[in-house]
């Protein structure tokens, strides 16, 4: 029987379902709301009848369904298959994988988003053919996934891979987790965007404008321009990562960094200068031969990872 896996990727805005056959390839996808207001049991019960719904629609049998995978924010218990807290959708304690698995009678396993996201690069996207990688996602935040050995780490309570909170300067900017300085201050999307607004709050002189709201496209494009804020703004953004990524290089030593989400998007104005500090910063030995290159999938890297979850649930080899 020919079988096929279901990934979601579930987030405070959309529940992304989509459906691969056993080597990754998409079948079938969608993209459904997410509502906060509804609660838990709610959206859950949404999201089981968008699965069979989107299964059905491909031609595809329950039957050959071999299981469900998530990936989602927050702070998760993969172990006994329970949210603890989701932010974005006020869920506290929710045992989701048991309510699934009892409605849709299929196993269903989960991971955090950003794990979810390097397994499908390291799956069917930029990771493909490397056993040892760090991907990297530069959005709202800075996320992060580990693969080691060709496995998905996850560490004691599913907390690896927090590489944004990687400290890089403890005198910096205090981050939402109560430290100070970490990575995410600085090199995700809001952390380069708050320094050009603090920047011209004091009065710097710069092409960018607040109006109505700046963007990391708006920073790189200033800076192709010549604009000497927005050149320094990627400066700091670029050391700060390539020390991330030097830190990461003498505890993992990985193959590959694969890079994405929308700071990404500045494609070489952001891949050349951080291929060139982190060969600075980073001791000699550990990143030796060590690539940084752009991610492949997308916005599909968290349904296809996810379903990557069904692919190493059937064979963890």
């Amino acid at each position: 029987m020919t079988k096929s896996f279901v990934g979601v990727d579930l987030g405070g805005t959309s529940m992304k379902i989509g459906v691969t056959d056993s080597t990754g390839n998409l079948l079938a996808q969608t993209e459904k709301p997410t509502i906060a207001e509804e609660g838990a049991e709610r959206t859950i019960h949404r999201l089981n009848v968008h699965i069979k719904e989107l299964v059905a629609s491909a031609g595809i049998s329950w039957d050959e369904v071999s299981g469900i995978g998530l990936g989602l924010p927050g702070f998760l218990d993969l172990k006994q298959g329970i949210v603890i807290h989701l932010t974005n959708l006020h869920w506290e304690q929710v045992p989701i994988c048991k309510q699934m698995e009892s409605s849709l009678d299929k196993p269903v396993i989960m991971n955090n988003d950003a794990n979810v996201a390097a397994l499908g690069e390291s799956w069917v996207g930029a990771g493909v053919g490397v056993d040892d990688l760090v991907c990297v996602t530069l959005g709202t935040g800075v996320g992060g996934g580990i693969i080691a050995n060709g496995q998905l780490v996850s560490g004691f309570r599913g907390f690896a891979g927090e590489i944004g909170h990687i400290q890089v300067d403890s005198h910096g900017q205090a981050c939402n987790c109560g430290c100070n300085g970490c990575l995410e201050t600085i090199a995700s999307a809001t952390g380069m965007v708050n320094q050009a607004t603090s920047a011209i709050q004091a009065g710097t002189s710069t092409l960018l404008t607040q109006e109505p709201t700046i963007t990391p496209a708006e920073i790189f494009a200033a800076a192709a321009k010549g604009d000497a804020l927005a050149k320094q703004i990627i400066q700091r953004t670029v050391e700060a990562l390539a020390q991330g990524f030097a830190h990461l290089s003498v505890i993992l030593n990985p193959q590959r960094f694969v890079v994405g989400g929308g700071v990404s998007n500045a494609g070489e104005a952001l891949f050349q200068p951080l291929r060139q500090a982190y060969r600075q910063i980073a001791q000699q030995h550990s990143a030796k031969d060590v690539e940084i290159v752009p991610a492949k999938l997308g916005n599909q890297a968290g349904i296809i990872g996810a379903a990557g979850l069904v692919a190493l649930f059937e064979d963890p080899s």
